[in-house]
């Protein structure tokens, strides 16, 4: 498969394999959030944002799998380094309780679960950041941003989170979300926990806004502060967590305006910010960090996804010192994920590929702000997380099921938004060929 010239060619989908193995899965699988019938063939060709399925159909994928391929399929980067080492087995140790080389000093080594943390505290050092816990999974790196906010707040037992909010599927983690209330609906959850608005009124000002933040020259969140007339004493508030872009909630873009009034309400009243980084971190946006877009200073960052693993990142101070406070049989003992990650950081810095999310971004919403879709409410986005937002939530519906139809791999999130998440290394022609897929979908379901 030769990337410059590939296009998407589909027969039937799903096809006639491909449903065999949809409902091979499924005989053993629990219900959870399919989108659509892809099964990826992973020995077909692949590379970059292309993919074949098990039909034979071709495929450009502009989901990233959720942000967690940032590098696409097959990325040299990535498989020619994996190929010089000599993978044994086990590929995963108890990393909280052994350690790991490949009998090279440190520094000379294969990158593994360390090469990885100190790659994690260089990409943060602007933050301060010196520690890092490592677990398996996104919704793992916010429980346990959770439990050392908690430890380091001495007692403090209440929490903020933001309406739109998804941070994990864990019980936590669940506690914390504010989106579609199916994630948390019957479930137990922790207390103390409150919501705020979510400021993403582009037009909006300290003084008021459409979203509800700012009323009368006052945030929301800093009226619930208020010694005399809120109702949450901050002095007991042990964090705040927040994604500096809402991935599952929509897509959503913060304000300048918000984003100013959190940075300063966390630093007046000593608050820890959590910034959940899951879906917007590592190079996404053109930033390392999303965060990094704006005014916030956080204290915690978790990360996972396109890290292969699951990531709490803060400084020592904020981490507990007693030693069985957190930890886990397999957290930083993924060997492979820990040599993944760090060759996507290594790729991400040395590679220019945050500079290109920012430039393939802009073509993106340039071409599909000039192209102006029926339906087509708003295009957005920062770097390569990018939305289209819809005027219904049928049409984008709709759009989606068309799009992978012509070879266009898209998900939904929010109400009533696709969602665009193209490999980091994204090209110039594989941005024009993905918008003229998707805008003729839309034409089709116009």
């Amino acid at each position: 498969m030769d990337r410059d010239t590939v296009t998407p060619e589909v027969a039937d989908f799903p096809g006639e394999r491909a449903q065999e193995w949809v409902d091979h899965h499924h005989r053993s699988a629990a219900p959870s959030t399919y989108v659509y019938e892809f099964v990826w063939d992973r020995t077909a060709p692949a590379t970059g944002p292309f993919c074949t399925d098990v039909d034979g159909n071709v495929l450009l994928d502009f989901t990233s799998h959720v942000a967690a391929a940032p590098l696409g399929y097959n990325n040299p980067l990535i498989t020619e380094p994996l190929e010089e080492f000599d993978i044994v087995d086990p590929t995963k140790i108890a990393g909280q309780d052994f350690y790991v080389s490949d009998g090279n000093p440190p520094g000379e080594a294969a990158p593994g679960p360390a090469d990885l943390m100190d790659r994690l505290t260089d990409i943060t050092a602007h933050y301060d950041m010196d520690t890092v816990f490592l677990s398996n999974s996104g919704a793992e790196a916010v429980e346990n941003a959770i439990k050392i906010s908690y430890d380091a707040a001495d007692g403090a037992k209440y929490a903020i989170t933001f309406e739109g909010a998804f941070h994990g599927r864990t019980l936590g983690a669940l506690s914390l979300n504010r989106s579609k209330s199916v994630y948390r609906r019957d479930f137990p959850e922790m207390s103390g926990v409150h919501d705020a608005p979510f400021c993403d009124d582009r037009t909006c000002s300290a003084n008021t806004c459409s979203c509800g933040f700012f009323a009368d020259g006052e945030s929301r969140l800093r009226e619930k502060f208020d010694p005399k007339s809120g109702h949450i004493d901050p002095d007991e508030v042990a964090y705040l967590i927040m994604e500096p872009i809402q991935g599952e909630g929509g897509y959503r873009f913060p304000s300048e305006a918000f984003t100013d009034e959190i940075a300063d309400l966390v630093e007046e009243h000593d608050i820890t910010l959590i910034a959940d980084e899951i879906q917007s971190g590592l190079g996404r946006t053109g930033e390392m960090w999303g965060a990094d877009n704006y005014a916030l200073e956080p204290d915690v960052i978790t990360s996972a996804k396109g890290l292969r693993v699951g990531a709490t990142v803060s400084r020592s101070d904020v981490f507990p010192e007693e030693t069985g406070r957190i930890s886990s049989t397999w957290g930083a003992g993924d060997i492979i994920g820990s040599l993944q990650g760090s060759l996507t950081i290594d790729a991400i810095r040395e590679e220019g590929l945050m500079e290109n999310a920012s430039e393939r971004g802009r073509q993106f919403l340039e071409t599909m702000r000039d192209a102006d879709p029926e339906g087509v409410v708003d295009v957005r986005g920062k770097g390569l997380m990018l939305a289209v937002e819809f005027d219904t939530t049928d049409r984008r519906d709709e759009v989606v099921e068309r799009a992978v139809r012509h070879g266009l791999l898209t998900l939904a999130c929010g109400q009533k938004v696709i969602r665009i998440l193209p490999p980091l290394d994204v090209t110039e022609r594989e941005i024009d060929l993905g918008c003229d897929l998707l805008t003729t979908a839309i034409a089709e379901v116009a």
